[in-house]
């Protein structure tokens, strides 16, 4: 099973939501990529992900690009608000997902009140594609 994780700049939503992709079961193989990717991770992500002991301070911000040529079995986005630009996948690919995200990394406010946007946000991810891997994938393995 290969699940292909895309956002924008692939460096926070992607990057937690490969990490608990991951963690769930070692037979998926899980890449992310964005259409604007960073080329660095987001230090709060990887912060709030190692909390709960998943380490994904070894990611790489890919581009899209690495991986159009390959066969996915699920392309999931997740960019969250309509303003933003959703990568388009055109390689090939079984199952195409949208499971949007608000970007924790635009939350403005105290110190607090981000971090717990962080938070929050890695909570509705690990939620959702928790539920994607028991109800849709896990049966396929």
């Amino acid at each position: 099973m290969k699940v292909l994780i895309l956002c924008t700049g692939n460096s926070c939503r992607s990057q937690m939501a490969h990490g608990f992709m991951q963690s769930f079961d070692k037979r998926i193989e899980v890449a992310s990529a964005g259409t604007e990717a960073s080329g660095k991770l987001n230090h709060k992500a990887v912060e709030v992900m190692k909390e709960i002991g998943i380490d994904i301070s070894h990611h790489s911000s890919d581009s899209v690009d690495l991986y159009l040529d390959k066969q996915w079995d699920y392309v999931i986005t997740v960019c969250g608000g309509a303003n933003e630009n959703c990568p388009a996948f055109l390689g090939d690919v079984k199952h195409r997902l949208h499971i949007g995200f608000d970007d924790p990394s635009h939350a403005t406010g105290t110190p607090e009140f981000i971090q717990n946007e962080y938070y929050r946000v890695r909570d509705e991810i690990k939620e959702a594609f928790y539920k994607l891997y028991k109800e849709e994938i896990l049966p396929q393995l």
